[in-house]
């Protein structure tokens, strides 16, 4: 049987990175990201787990460039078996009558949460067909005080993964919406600087609870 394919955006660090590990020893993981050594230290780790990788070290908001990477992997392997969304961008917590003010700040969470999200369902759900399974992950912020821009922005993204997995219910692929537990990372470390870090959970322990559901039928 061919080998498995899965494509995981934002895969250099957190959840993504953690994904991409635990599938590793099933998976040919496609690892996109834009930093390029956090990406070679995943590749170091999935060997050690005698996995496989292809690094691609690219930002998701260069629309021509995620077109260039799904034709490659349709012209490679003709499909992706498995897409996991982990990108996103963590806009500084601010009073929303700031929002507009942080042009540039508000203008990177719209590409990457919104913008490139959308882009990239259009791109990756032909590779997928009928069978593959993507997945988007809750954080919802909306109405928090502070979090205007990020619980904007990521309530976006949750509202075309939610109408795509509406769509395509019956005739696939299949879109799952995953609810990870408040986690251990650089982003809820900018949210939360004070915050005791004891109760919060491991990206990679959170995968791998994560994964029977991920992988379900």
């Amino acid at each position: 049987m061919s080998e498995k394919i899965a494509l995981v955006t934002g895969a250099s660090r957190g959840l993504g990175a953690a994904f991409a590990e635990a599938l590793s020893p099933e998976y040919h993981v496609i690892a996109v990201a834009r930093t390029t050594g956090a990406l070679e230290e995943l590749d170091d780790r999935i060997k050690a787990r005698e996995g496989d990788a292809t690094l691609a070290p690219m930002d998701i908001t260069e629309d021509h460039a995620m077109q260039q990477l799904c034709a490659a992997i349709h012209e490679r392997w003709g499909r992706v078996d498995l897409w996991v969304h982990t990108a996103i961008e963590a806009q500084q917590l601010m009073p929303t009558d700031h929002v507009a003010l942080a042009t540039k700040d508000w203008a990177k969470s719209l590409a990457v949460n919104v913008d490139a999200t959308a882009r990239l369902i259009a791109y990756v759900a032909p590779l997928l067909g009928e069978t593959g399974t993507a997945a988007f992950f809750e954080d919802d912020h909306a109405g928090e005080k502070f979090f205007g821009a990020y619980g904007a922005t990521k309530t976006a993204q949750l509202a075309l993964a939610r109408s795509w997995q509406a769509e395509t219910a019956s005739i696939g692929p299949r879109v799952k919406i995953l609810a990870p537990r408040p986690l251990a990372s650089a982003m809820r470390a900018r949210f939360h600087p004070g915050e005791s870090r004891g109760a919060l959970v491991a990206p990679a322990d959170e995968a791998l609870r994560l994964l029977p559901e991920l992988l379900a039928p």
